[in-house]
């Protein structure tokens, strides 16, 4: 039994819900697959590991399964993005940034070295880029919505209370699930000791959800590589997938350190959109950037996405 697909345009990817037509008898299927507007996040470094900042629409190519896409909209850090409308600006010029603070009860030792970290780290995010705080043991906790008063989250994050069980995948996708109603760019920043003994969501899962909506990932972990395997695989291939990035950070200074790094990353960051030009394929679509120069840089970013089905 076939399958006839009809590739539809629409909007946002990581906006609109998929949804699967089911036919009650047994007659051939007909798929409706939503390719959206894909925005893409991504940072260029060169052979030392330095940011490369100044690209130009013109310098990045982008494919899709190995077909050209045509960049609808190009945006630098907090620089005025190109080719969007007055309505479009304000979400490609800048980032919401989402933190997910662990305050379960392997947290105790550190809470409050974790809380000044992370309260220096909303304190200097650009001023144009909106945070919300949420912090999570068994459950989810929104402790300051998406704000761009910086001030406001921070007093959101000294309300946090130590919990009990650490529910992190749990509570990752509902902070995803949030961000993805957000139109523009964003970034998750996971703030945990590493295990997780209360979620019922497999992490693999919350995975996928990051790398389709094109959500970035950043994990700073407190607790070492070496005592939890399961985690650190965890960790790695949701950072990597999602052009996010994972720290090891046993210490309030390398916490710092790590969380410094991060905005060093979001500020440093190029984000495109474009409409996927026709292609057949219903499943995993392999997204690649590359700068045309003679130059040798290192692109980080998400490695594709599924199409939506209707």
């Amino acid at each position: 039994m076939k399958a006839a697909v009809k590739l539809t345009v629409l909007a946002i990817i990581g906006v609109t819900s998929a949804a699967y037509l089911r036919s009650e008898e047994r007659a051939p299927t007909d798929f409706r697959v939503n390719v959206d507007m894909v925005t893409l996040t991504f940072t260029v470094t060169d052979s030392e590991g330095r940011y490369v900042r100044g690209l130009q629409p013109g310098d990045i190519r982008v494919t899709e399964d190995g077909i050209i896409q045509k960049i609808a909209t190009f945006a630098e850090g907090t620089k005025s993005p190109i080719g969007v409308t007055d309505k479009q600006s304000d979400s490609f010029a800048r980032t919401n940034v989402f933190v997910l603070f662990d305050t379960s009860n392997c947290m105790y030792k550190g809470f409050a070295y974790a809380s000044d970290a992370i309260a220096e780290f909303i304190r200097h995010l650009d001023l144009a880029d909106s945070v919300a705080v949420y912090t999570f043991s068994r459950n989810l906790f929104r402790a300051a919505p998406l704000t761009k008063d910086h001030s406001q989250a921070i007093f959101g994050l000294r309300s946090a209370v130590a919990g009990n069980d650490t529910a992190l995948y749990n509570t990752l996708l509902l902070t995803l699930r949030d961000a993805a109603k957000i139109a523009g760019r964003k970034a998750v920043v996971v703030f945990s000791n590493g295990p997780d003994n209360a979620s019922v969501i497999a992490p693999d899962d919350v995975r996928a959800v990051a790398e389709d909506e094109g959500i970035p990932v950043y994990v700073i972990s407190t607790d070492g590589s070496s005592k939890d395997a399961i985690s650190t695989a965890v960790f790695q291939r949701i950072t990597a997938r999602t052009g996010g990035k994972l720290y090891w950070a046993k210490t309030w200074q390398e916490e710092a350190k790590a969380f410094s790094t991060i905005r060093e990353d979001i500020g440093s960051s190029y984000a495109v959109a474009y409409y996927p030009a026709p292609n057949p394929n219903q499943g995993f679509r392999t997204i690649k950037v590359e700068i045309v120069s003679e130059k040798k840089y290192v692109v980080r970013a998400r490695p594709g996405y599924r199409p939506r089905r209707e």
